[in-house]
């Protein structure tokens, strides 16, 4: 029985191992809830004077209140060189000259070094549990979710918050992000060794 149980672990795919069940345009679908996630564009409160730090800390607080079912979440950033790296990549592929496309390289791989010493800086979300919020424990339409989650858009930049939804691309970063620290690669896949695969052969 054991053994069973550990073969069908082995089995399963990355997403089943840590919960996930899908990965929609808009959600993270798990056992425990589908997760809305709001990317919140920090301020920098060092340059703030007293009384504006003690407003923004007030509209957060008058948010929270607003939204009983709300989550944070606090996690590395990753900042976006893709379309930096994809113009060197193409240079390197066009570049005849060994010696410039040398040089073109190591502006790549700069690159991704500056990524890696940028992830200290912070990213913030607010996270909805579609599921237990606007179902009750049902599971609702999207007619009555996307409403819901553009009042709740709406409520951030009403108090000042520079917010938006995250998309498909945006969850799979933050999952590479939060589980394995990676912030360098360009594209996260939806099945394991998607990557790999070449079509047609």
């Amino acid at each position: 029985m054991k053994n069973k149980k550990q073969k069908e672990k082995q089995n399963q795919s990355t997403k089943e191992l840590i919960g996930i069940e899908d990965i929609t345009d808009y959600s993270l679908r798990t056992g425990y809830g589908e997760l809305v996630y709001f990317i919140i564009r920090p301020t920098n409160i060092s340059v703030l004077s007293e009384s504006n730090v003690s407003a923004r800390i007030y509209a957060l607080m008058t948010v929270l209140k607003g939204i009983a079912e709300i989550e944070m979440l606090c996690l590395n950033s990753k900042e976006n060189f893709d379309a930096n790296k994809q113009y060197l990549k193409k240079r390197i592929d066009e570049e005849p000259n060994p010696v410039i496309r040398n040089l073109l390289q190591m502006d790549s791989t700069n690159l991704d070094r500056m990524q890696i010493q940028m992830a200290t800086a912070r990213e913030f979300l607010i996270i909805i549990r579609l599921n237990e919020s606007v179902g009750k424990g049902k599971q609702e339409k999207s007619a009555d979710v996307f409403p819901y989650l553009t009042r709740i858009e709406k409520s951030l930049k009403d108090q000042g918050f520079t917010a938006r939804r995250a998309d498909n691309a945006d969850i799979k970063r933050l999952l590479g992000v939060y589980y394995e620290q990676n912030v360098t690669t360009e594209k996260y896949e939806d099945y394991d060794g998607e990557r790999w695969v070449i079509l047609g052969e």
